[in-house]
């Protein structure tokens, strides 16, 4: 396994560039772009071994892998009253506790991920 096997290597669509954007994030800023998807990827492969070539020449270490984390299933997130009460008062009226609530509404939004 290759030291660049171990952060996550994404390629999407970018509406506003017009073209595949490709990132690594957790170990790099910027990205590489093009029009042809696996071209950007490949292209990415060669930037993100050359960024952890860089880190090692320098003497930096690495950031923590991005691939196979671990999750607990839990993290905090703080909201400002008013959307506490709002989100407290919704789950009452559903009669779901506020955690349900919250992982219901998040489920939703992850649909449009495609994330399900």
């Amino acid at each position: 396994m290759k030291a660049s096997d171990r952060y996550i290597k994404l390629v999407e669509w970018s509406h506003e560039d017009q073209c595949y954007v490709g990132t690594c994030p957790g170990l790099m800023l910027g990205g590489v772009h093009g029009e042809n998807e696996a071209e950007v990827y490949k292209e990415l492969c060669v930037v993100v071994d050359e960024w952890i070539k860089i880190h090692a020449a320098d003497g930096d270490p690495l950031p923590e892998p991005t691939t196979g984390k671990e999750y607990s299933g839990k993290f905090v997130v703080r909201v400002g009253k008013n959307l506490h009460r709002v989100l407290a008062l919704n789950a009452l009226r559903s009669g779901e506790s506020l955690n349900s609530h919250c992982v219901d509404l998040l489920g939703e939004d992850l649909t449009s991920y495609g994330n399900e």
